[in-house]
């Protein structure tokens, strides 16, 4: 699933008058460059999120054949945030399989098959792919990379899942990057828009986060203006 539902607040003019999923990134848009990249690992089926200029990426996706069904899920009438745009799109995920979560701002050359075989073998609920990077806000992982809190630097905020060894676990920056088993579609909350960080950390109390700790060359948030401008010059 490519969530691409976002407002893109942080690109400004860059998305006035368009989706951050259909801004470009050398002659391709990012939704394009998200859904071959899926294709090209693997993956058979994909579904996109959509809510801002969401008629826009309707368009687009009707308007290109990627090789692979291209399915949308439709949140124009109101934005569910991530956990509720992954419990909307639930009637899309059904089987056995499990699901990979892919940000459209993301880029990265991760080999993602080996992010759902370190899932499977962990027989984890969800995995989330981060990184050790700079940033305000960290996911924490004990020794054994089990999800057991999360800590806002900047501000102080922590919410915190197993408290043991909370201050001496590592903490790293999520990457936009998850796999979700399908038992997970079950815990679910009642109500459509909430948060898919607060729901791990809620999960993790009694279930099997796990972290992928991500070292690939290149993983980059495009959804930053600054890094926005790297990509352009990295893919010319």
């Amino acid at each position: 699933m490519v969530f691409a539902a976002g407002l893109g607040t942080r690109l400004l003019e860059a998305t006035q008058n368009k989706p951050k999923a259909l801004v470009e990134i050398g002659g391709k848009p990012l939704l394009q460059h998200a859904i071959e990249k899926l294709k090209k690992e693997g993956f058979s089926e994909v579904i996109v999120n959509v809510h801002h200029f969401s008629e826009l990426v309707i368009e687009f996706l009707n308007a290109n054949d990627f090789g692979i069904p291209v399915h949308i899920s439709d949140e124009t009438e109101k934005l569910l945030d991530t956990g509720g745009g992954l419990k909307k799109a639930a009637s899309f995920l059904t089987g056995d399989e499990p699901v990979l979560i892919y940000n459209v701002d993301v880029l990265s050359n991760l080999k993602l098959q080996n992010v759902i075989e370190y899932h499977n073998k962990a027989g984890a609920l969800a995995t989330l792919v981060v990184r050790d990077r700079k940033t305000q806000r960290y996911f924490k992982f004990d020794h054994e990379k089990r999800l057991v809190g999360w800590i806002n630097k900047k501000t102080g905020e922590k919410k915190i899942a197993i408290p043991e060894n909370f201050d001496q676990t590592a903490g790293m920056a999520f990457s936009g990057i998850h796999v979700v088993s399908p038992e997970i579609f079950k815990l679910m909350p009642d109500e459509d828009r909430f948060s898919i960080t607060d729901f791990y950390l809620y999960l993790a109390k009694n279930h099997l986060i796990k972290g992928y700790f991500d070292e690939s060359e290149i993983w980059m948030d495009v959804g930053k203006p600054d890094e926005l401008a790297k990509a352009k010059q990295l893919f010319t």
